[in-house]
């Protein structure tokens, strides 16, 4: 990069973690640009205390911090409008890291306009699907805004050399103690993920010490735990008949689910970068969630409405995966699955089991399309009409016979 092009830079908005990464990234950008940063550390449920950020960042000489907790805003406007839609990305994943990037990329550029900083800078690496999903969201939001991507700057390629880097500039960096997770993670309030180390062979199963939010089936209570789940237009406002937050409701079904071994996820997966890439999740509150609300939409929703949902439901849940969730074409599809939801009303009960999520249960007593009168094996008392079936037979084997009078079998 040109000096001049490096000296354009006056502020930047980092998301900041105040881990190793992070805090090496912090002070590059003040000795590779000359500007002044901002820092910005997102709570989304990740389980770790965000606030060390702020001393952290202090010592280094921040003068602008900003600690947000944005754990409701990320379950509401994101995770749960995402999960209306049934979104699973290539049959298997829930989108727990793929759906938080839009909103830290959000935030971000709302900060970088409140400071009136002219850049935004973010510690993805260049071979992941995040940096094409912050970016993607930053230019979306803030066309002119400037982007620095250190890790495609840099030669800082390892871990020794961040270390390294930290000691000569003198960068606090807390070691922890005991042992080290060899994998790379992401946490938010819908998953963990989990990449790296005996991961990158696909035949290797992974260690049983890695998982941390679900018991192992195996271990899991020898007892059957029901829940049940109270829908309005498609979310969940109650569970067991308690009203909660989003947050709440999500918190509690991780909780829950991952006492029973629910939501743990293997899988080979292709990036949008192009490349095979082997990870495990846990999500075990997302996978009570899409398992229910499954359930509570086959009740109420017309079959057409659901099968033209479920034929969109892969580009949506691609949008999602590779970046494209501040797009107009998102944004359209959003308006015509919330539209799909109005009906969506009632109750929901899910057995737990040893890594199973069984539904047991669902009613609406305001939108069912469920007609036990017309759908009964029994005397069905003249609403149904055996008879018109032989007609509507016909009519659809008429072109099938067509084809076989003129070419045969």
């Amino acid at each position: 990069m040109a000096k001049s092009s490096a000296k354009s830079v006056k502020k930047v908005v980092l998301a900041y973690s105040g881990g190793l990464d992070t805090s090496v990234i912090l002070k590059w950008l003040v000795e590779t640009y000359d500007c002044e940063v901002v820092t910005f550390t997102a709570d989304i449920g990740q389980g770790e205390e965000v606030e060390p950020a702020r001393a952290k960042a202090q010592a280094m000489g921040v003068k602008e911090i900003y600690i947000d907790d944005l754990r409701e805003e990320f379950v509401r406007d994101f995770v749960f409008p995402m999960f209306r839609a049934n979104a699973i990305y290539e049959g298997e994943y829930l989108l727990g890291t793929s759906i938080a990037r839009p909103l830290i990329a959000k935030r971000q550029i709302e900060i970088a306009n409140q400071t009136g900083a002219d850049a935004v800078s973010h510690g993805a690496t260049g071979k992941g699907n995040d940096q094409v999903r912050f970016e993607l969201g930053y230019y979306a939001l803030k066309p002119e805004v400037r982007v620095i991507a250190p890790w495609r700057e840099w030669d800082l390629t390892s871990r020794e050399t961040l270390l390294a880097y930290a000691e000569k500039h003198h960068i606090p960096v807390e070691m922890k103690r005991g042992k080290k997770s060899p994998y790379s993670m992401d946490a938010n309030l819908l998953h963990i993920s989990y990449e790296g180390a005996v991961l990158e062979d696909p035949w290797e199963e992974p260690e049983e010490s890695m998982w941390r939010w679900t018991k192992s089936p195996e271990d899991a209570p020898d007892a059957p735990q029901v829940v049940e789940l109270t829908y309005a237009k498609g979310d969940i406002v109650a569970l067991d008949g308690k009203a909660m937050s989003p947050a709440t409701v999500l918190a509690t079904l991780n909780r829950i689910g991952g006492a029973h071994g629910i939501g743990r996820l293997d899988i080979v997966e292709n990036r949008f970068v192009g490349m095979k890439s082997r990870g495990c999740y846990e999500t075990p509150g997302g996978t009570i969630m899409l398992r229910a609300h499954r359930a509570i939409e086959s009740i109420t929703l017309d079959r057409e409405v659901a099968h033209l949902k479920d034929e969109l439901m892969p580009r949506y849940a691609a949008m999602i995966y590779n970046g494209f969730w501040w797009t107009p074409e998102r944004r359209m599809l959003q308006q015509m699955i919330d539209a799909s939801q109005q009906h969506v009303n009632g109750r929901v009960r899910v057995k737990l089991y040893k890594g199973n999520v069984t539904v047991i249960g669902r009613e609406s007593a305001s939108d069912s399309l469920f007609d036990p009168g017309i759908a009964t094996f029994e005397d069905d008392a003249g609403a149904y009409s055996q008879q018109d079936a032989e007609g509507f037979i016909k009519l659809n084997a008429l072109r099938l016979a067509l084809a076989t009078k003129k070419h045969g079998k």
